[in-house]
């Protein structure tokens, strides 16, 4: 009686599939070269559906046309052009080593994290070109593309990074207050402590907007009684 040889067997499964998946794939080659991105694209997503990291953006990535990604109008980073063009300089020598990353709405994707990387696609002639127009895009998880959570996640992913512009981090801790986030949950979706969400809002002189009793217990005052005059 022989021994079923299990890892044998997976072996050999994998090695059929490999044959059947490159067999489909050599049909892309005829197809134009838009439609061969677009059914590329298509494959992914399958890949990923099939894949133990589904749920993280970055097993989903797509080349999406540079004409259907846009810039976010909350971006608080911002990069001198000395930067810029050492970024260009890094893209066209060793290529998109990472993806931008948005949230499709409308049929365009538009940025989160990525800005300037998908500025140099666009604006960069020689990069663009090599990249025949088209960006490699990752989209954020569908249960955070609310405007609240694009903005969060756009400040923590340049927070990471140690870039940020203070004065738009401001405007941006105010827009969240005014859609109903408590200066806890702020601190906690952008990484703050309760004097840092403070200290922005003081920049753009709103601080009234926190006098929630839940955030000015951090701040209650201490009253000491007068000292004596000293004759």
């Amino acid at each position: 009686m022989q021994i079923f040889d299990l890892k044998k067997h997976h072996g050999t499964m994998r090695q059929k599939t490999l044959d059947e998946i490159q067999a489909t794939l050599s049909r892309l080659d005829h197809l134009p070269m838009e439609t061969k991105i677009e059914c590329l694209n298509e494959i992914r997503l399958l890949i990923s559906e099939h894949s133990p990291f589904k749920a993280e953006p970055i097993d989903r990535i797509q080349w999406i046309s540079a004409d259907d990604v846009i810039a976010n109008d909350y971006n608080p980073n911002s990069v001198a052009p000395p930067e810029m063009e050492l970024l260009r300089h890094s893209i066209l020598m060793d290529g998109y080593t990472q993806p931008i990353v948005a949230y499709l709405d409308n049929g365009k994707f538009t940025v989160v994290d990525g800005f300037h990387r998908s500025r140099v696609g666009k604006e960069c002639e020689d990069v663009s070109e090599r990249v025949r127009g088209y960006l490699p895009i990752t989209s954020i998880n569908t249960e955070r593309e609310g405007v609240s959570d694009r903005m969060a996640a756009t400040i923590r992913h340049n927070r990471a990074r140690g870039k940020h512009q203070v004065d738009s981090m401001s405007e941006i801790v105010v827009d969240l207050r005014k859609r109903n986030w408590s200066a806890k949950k702020i601190g906690k979706e952008l990484g703050m402590d309760e004097d840092e969400v403070l200290r922005l809002t003081q920049i753009s002189g709103l601080t009234e907007m926190f006098s929630d009793k839940e955030f000015s217990e951090a701040w209650e005052a201490q009253i000491y009684d007068e000292p004596e005059e000293i004759e």
